[in-house]
This record gives structure tokens, sequence and C-alpha cells, in this order.
């Protein structure tokens, strides 16, 4: 027999269970028989246990717990069942304007098909730096190299409305000049199709764009390295549910425990009511700060997008000002320097609206940039939305430029593209 059957007494006696149990059971039927007869009193077993000190505690019966169904339940909520888990959240989140499923911004980006247009038939290349930038009457002129001309050097993209081979060489035909140029000068590019959000009707809390890729952190701040998995894209549009303070920046709560930096988003901040020194129903604001752009009509916000403004020493001025002028293609020249070191040349800007003397809302194809500061003044645009915002706009509506952290010069001085 086995160890794993026995009871282990001793050394040298093994006794097997049920052996035991009736030697035991005999042995207790004999003292029961033995105090009968003998007349041994019997022992109450609750007047024999101690009495309890007043520090003891009694034994409680286990109480259920019932937890509420997941769901939103108010504060102070008092039933037969707890809001505890993921009710509890639910709650939590709730009370900062997360519902599950979340509710998406009410609109959508434009339609590529329809805005990413062009006023004319044409193309853009950047001119570039390392090129002769020699420029030619006819394609014969071109690959003789004879009655050149140069542009000059600087910052400058032209438009070309035409490309041919001619003896084994590309040409494109410079479309403001009617000149050829070489392809090698050129650099052919693609305008950036970012564009803006048509909305239905003025969000409930703020929103807007990835600048540049982030990932989330459950908690605040940089001091605890608490990064979630989500990794957010440039361009994602996001919503805020809550603003908390960290590293002496803003915090956005944008999802359950998700938090990102001010430094990574550009926001809108949703209003109803027009900005002073603004009359009537229709204004487009520029928030300086965030780099956005919102356009309103009869009180509502109806379309949003990240922008770029002037970059230092060229800022784009705070202040209210009207459109006066509208075109939809317009070229763009000059220098700032007295030395012309700082030259450019923007063919067919398109999408064109005037509002501050040289300064304007317009296209810009030269660059993919929207949310940050990159222009000598003016409010650059996607292609996509300036064609919105062209079409929407009137001579005379107003445009309300401001910086909330008080940091833009009135006069930056700028009015380049």
């Amino acid at each position: 027999m086995s160890k794993r059957a026995c009871w282990s007494i001793g050394d040298d006696d093994i006794i097997p269970p049920m052996t035991r149990k009736w030697k035991l059971f005999l042995g207790a039927w004999l003292v029961l028989g033995l105090g009968l007869a003998w007349g041994v009193p019997r022992v109450d077993a609750a007047a024999a246990a101690p009495t309890p000190t007043a520090t003891a505690t009694a034994p409680q019966p286990a109480q259920e717990v019932v937890l509420c169904f997941p769901g939103v339940y108010p504060a102070g909520y008092a039933s037969d069942c707890m809001p505890w888990g993921p009710a509890e959240k639910l709650s939590r989140l709730a009370a900062v304007g997360y519902w599950y499923p979340p509710e998406p911004v009410p609109g959508k980006p434009l339609d590529l098909a329809q805005w990413f247009t062009l006023p004319g038939d044409w193309h853009y290349a950047w001119v570039r730096d390392d090129g002769s930038r020699n420029m030619y009457p006819s394609l014969e002129d071109a690959v003789k190299g004879t009655h050149k001309r140069h542009l000059r050097k600087g910052f400058v993209y032209v438009s070309y409305s035409q490309a041919a081979y001619y003896q084994h060489k590309l040409f494109y035909l410079v479309k403001d000049e009617g000149w050829w140029m070489n392809a090698q000068d050129l650099w052919a590019i693609e305008p950036s199709k970012f564009r803006g959000v048509r909305l239905t009707q003025t969000p409930a809390r703020p929103f807007g764009w990835l600048i540049k890729p982030a990932v989330t952190k459950r908690t605040p701040g940089f001091a605890v390295s608490d990064y979630t998995h989500h990794r957010l894209e440039r361009y994602e549009r996001i919503q805020v549910y809550a603003t908390a303070q960290a590293n002496g920046i803003d915090w956005y709560l944008i999802a359950p425990d998700e938090w990102v930096p001010q430094t990574s988003v550009g926001l809108v901040f949703p209003k109803t009511q027009p900005p002073e020194g603004v009359t009537g129903h229709r204004w487009i604001e520029v928030n300086l700060f965030e780099q956005t752009l919102a356009v309103y009509e009869q009180n509502q916000l109806i379309f949003a997008t990240l922008v770029s403004t002037g970059h230092a020493p060229f800022w784009t001025s705070p202040g209210v000002f009207q459109i006066y002028d509208k075109v939809e293609t317009t070229q763009m020249r000059g220098a700032f320097e007295a030395d012309k070191s700082d030259y450019y040349q923007l063919d067919d800007v398109p999408w064109t609206m005037y509002y501050d003397g040289t300064r304007a809302l317009h296209g810009a194809y030269w660059h993919d940039s929207f949310g940050y500061t990159t222009s000598h003044g003016c409010i650059n645009l996607s292609i996509a939305d300036a064609h919105w915002l062209y079409v929407w706009s009137r001579i005379g509506d107003w445009v309300y430029v401001w910086d909330p952290s008080g940091q833009t010069p009135t006069d930056g001085g700028g009015g380049g593209p």
C-alpha cells in the first residue's frame, strides 16, 4: 500500500484509514457511555466559550455586490447596483464629453475631385539651384543653346503648360514667360493634397489636426514614460475632451487615457458670435498661434483647415480686415533685402484674395508645411482649401486675424507669399 492511501502514525505503525475510523467511533461511544453511567455533568459549549472583548470583531456574513450594467450613470447614483468597472469608466469619460462609440466631427474633408483644381491647365516646377536657369525662345534654340536668357537666382517656381521631347531631350514650355527650359534645370512638383473639413454644424468641442506624428501618453506631461502604442500621423484629425497643463504647455485628452501635447496639434476653437470689430454674420478667422483658419456663416462654423502664415520677421499682422480684391491667378515676385539675396518668384499663384495691402489668402503649391509659419506675411492654404474659400468668399467679407498668445507684432512688415 502506498503512503498516499495511508496516514503515518509512526515509523512502524501504518494503520489503514477504515480501521482508525472505527476505533475513533467506538472510543467516542465508550466515553459517552461512561459519562452517563458515572453522572459526569454535561458542559454547555456556549457557556464555556470565552466572552468577546470590546475590541473583538464578530464575523459578518459576506454581502453580495451587484455591478450595474455598462453605461453612463450620474454622480451620486443610488440604486440596487454599483456603477463600478466599465460603468465607472464610461461615466467618467462622459463627464468630459466622450461618449462611446465616439461622435465624429460633424463634417467631412473637401472632395479632391471637385476642389483640387487650378484656374488653368498647367503644372508647376521648382527651378533648381544647381541648374543653368537658361530660357530659350524655341526648341531649336534650346538644343543649340542660343538666344538664351536667365532666370534670376532665388526661390523660384514656374508653371509650365507643355512638355516636349526634341532630339531626345525633354523641355518644358514655361507658361508666363512663353520660353522653353531644359527639364534638367527644373524639378516638377505635385501640390499638397491636404484639405480641410466642410462642417454640417458647429462642433461642440475643439478639434484639429496633428501637425507632426506623435505617440499618445496615458498621462499629460513628460515626467512619466507612459506612452501608449497608438501612433498618430501628420494631418490626422482629432477632438479635444479635456485640457491639462504640464511642462509649461497644454496637454489635450483626445481619447480615453490618451494625451498629446499642444506642440503636436493645430486646433480650432468653435465660436458662434462674431469677434469685436466684425459686423454681419460672415467672417474668416485666422488663429496665428494655432495656424488654423475657420469660416463662419450665419454664426455657424462651416469650414476649418490648417494654414501657414508669416514667419519671423515677416509676420502676418493681427487685426480686422476686409477682402478688397480677388484674382484667380497672379504672379508674385520680389525681395526684402537690399542685395536681393532673398529674391522670390512664384508663377500662377492660384485662388488669391487680397485683404491687407499686399497680404492675401491664397493657394500654395510650393510646400506642404500647413500648420507651421512659412510665408512672408500671406496666409497660405492648400490648393483645395484656397479654391473652396475663393468660391465662398465675397468682396467685403471680414478677415479676423489674431494671436491668442499675444506674441505677434501688430505690423510684421511682410507682404509676400
